[in-house]
């Protein structure tokens, strides 16, 4: 097997860990958060900000950096359309990305210390962070899954 291709695949592998861990976190998240159980929420809510520090945080990084790496030995332009659209659609996911994990923080350790403290009821700021965290996940994960069809179809688009 050639460097372009273990790039490739290590590419890919950390695509699918980057989405999976994020799609999975969230959906963890949210229905814990249905539940309104402080307990559950503690729990869960402390894993997805570990999740994030240990699988989405080096895949963030590592993506554009392989990504880089293959358009330049693949030898497409930077000008090409679905390159620039996959860039753009990367940054609004990261823009939404960044402050989804300063929430995750914040709702973790109101999480936690409800339920050091034996409450039964997360405080109303808990539940602002909460709506605001889902409203952020919906762009960013929609703009992952255009990306990958952006990276496989390879569209001419405007060019």
């Amino acid at each position: 097997m050639n460097s372009y291709l273990v790039l490739k695949y290590v590419h890919i592998l950390s695509s699918v860990l980057l989405v999976g861990t994020g799609f999975g976190s969230a959906f963890y998240l949210f229905f814990a958060n249905r539940t309104r159980d402080v307990s559950a929420i503690a729990a869960v809510s402390r894993l997805v900000v570990r999740a994030d520090w240990w699988f989405t945080t080096p895949t963030v990084v590592l993506q554009p950096l392989t990504g880089i790496a293959l358009v330049h030995w693949a030898g497409w332009g930077w000008d090409a359309a679905w390159l620039q659209l996959t860039l753009g659609l990367y940054a609004l996911s990261g823009a939404c990305w960044l402050p989804v994990v300063w929430l995750q923080i914040r709702m973790a350790r109101i999480a936690l210390q409800a339920h050091q403290q034996g409450e039964n009821t997360l405080p109303r700021r808990y539940w602002q962070y909460a709506r605001v965290w889902e409203w952020l996940g919906y762009p960013a994960f929609i703009a992952m899954l255009v990306i990958y069809w952006l990276m496989v179809q390879k569209p001419p688009l405007w060019n």
